[in-house]
């Protein structure tokens, strides 16, 4: 995931980590958009999209990524260092979807950074497994391609396809895929065109 994510990071600008971008910025503000999917509003009637709020964890775990990336250190290192992180944390064996986020971006927030341990809580808690989290991150990383393919970098991607947006369709399309084909990338990639209008 590291190695493609690179690629796509690569796609937008070359030498993207050099750049200091501020990936934990973009996490938190995920943070926000999974609570919407989840629902906060005790004061209106409203309904967990647990889907939607697994896509948004997918999202901030590019971002998170993106952030773990320094100038001279491979994705050999960084893997080893998430599963160092992980190793040594006090992981939330039963955390609830809303702390679990709000843990997430505090800590972002505070430290201008991402926590490997709290996402792989909020991640728990989202009812995610690391096979699942390896599949649809895959799913979306071909959805940036595509975007990026279509005109997402210039403003002219098309986001909402007959009424839906890109990532319902992108669901949809992974629903019907075997994952374990050796061309599943090319398969979601294939199906993302036939649905798009431009």
């Amino acid at each position: 995931m590291l190695d493609l994510q690179d690629r796509m990071n690569t796609k937008v600008h070359p030498q993207w980590i050099e750049q200091g971008y501020e990936w934990y910025r973009a996490a938190w503000i995920e943070c926000a958009e999974l609570m919407d999917h989840y629902g906060y509003k005790w004061w209106k009637k409203q309904e967990h999209d647990l889907e939607q709020v697994q896509l948004e964890v997918i999202d901030i775990w590019h971002f998170g990524m993106s952030a773990l990336f320094r100038p001279g250190v491979s994705t050999a290192v960084i893997a080893d260092e998430i599963v160092a992180a992980l190793e040594a944390a006090a992981l939330d064996s039963s955390p609830n979807v809303l702390l679990a986020t709000e843990a997430l971006a505090g800590y972002s927030l505070q430290t201008r950074s991402f926590s490997v341990p709290l996402f792989w809580n909020l991640m728990q808690a989202a009812q995610l497994d690391f096979d699942t989290l390896y599949r649809r991150y895959i799913g979306k990383n071909v959805l940036n391609f595509f975007r990026q393919d279509n005109g997402y970098k210039d403003g002219s991607y098309i986001k909402i396809w007959g009424g839906e947006e890109d990532n319902v369709h992108l669901m949809a399309i992974l629903a019907e895929l075997n994952s374990e084909a050796e061309d599943f990338a090319d398969q979601v990639y294939r199906g993302l065109s036939e649905r798009y209008p431009g």
